[in-house]
């Protein structure tokens, strides 16, 4: 195989790679449990049993989402005897922000639309205000 077929293959396998990998962070950013493990790591580093405390769910499921936000790299783990002591790892949150980037470039374009729309037709405050009629049903005898 030649250098640039070489090239070719370690880029697919790249751009394959970084698919996967945005699909296990989406994964584990769906849940919401996970988030908020997320958000208490974003505080500081802590231990297993210090981020179940606030959750009405048993040790063995905590540690399930954790291991979902390992797989998906947003966390690493320290043991020291019997003690796991997390980190949130952020950089892999960069490819969710690359990804979500031409959708900001919509929204930022839809919302200045509207802007100029309410400037030029600005909405009557009477109408705004004035409850909306109700609708009439099949006339009854």
């Amino acid at each position: 195989m030649s250098n640039a077929g070489a090239r070719t293959v370690r880029a697919k396998r790249g751009a394959a790679a970084s698919r996967d990998l945005l699909d296990l962070l989406f994964y584990a950013l769906s849940d919401r449990t996970r988030r908020q493990l997320l958000s208490q790591l974003a505080v500081g580093p802590a231990k297993v049993t210090d981020l179940a405390r606030p959750f009405r769910v048993s040790l063995p499921a905590i540690s399930k989402h954790l291991r979902v936000l390992e797989r998906a790299r947003l966390v690493s783990r320290v043991i020291d005897g019997r003690v796991h002591r997390l980190s949130l790892v952020g950089a892999p949150l960069e490819q969710v922000e690359v990804w979500l980037d031409p959708f900001r470039s919509y929204w930022e374009a839809s919302l200045s639309r509207l802007r100029r729309d309410l400037k030029e037709h600005p909405p009557h405050r009477s109408d705004a205000l004035r409850p909306a009629r109700p609708n009439p049903g099949p006339e009854t005898r």
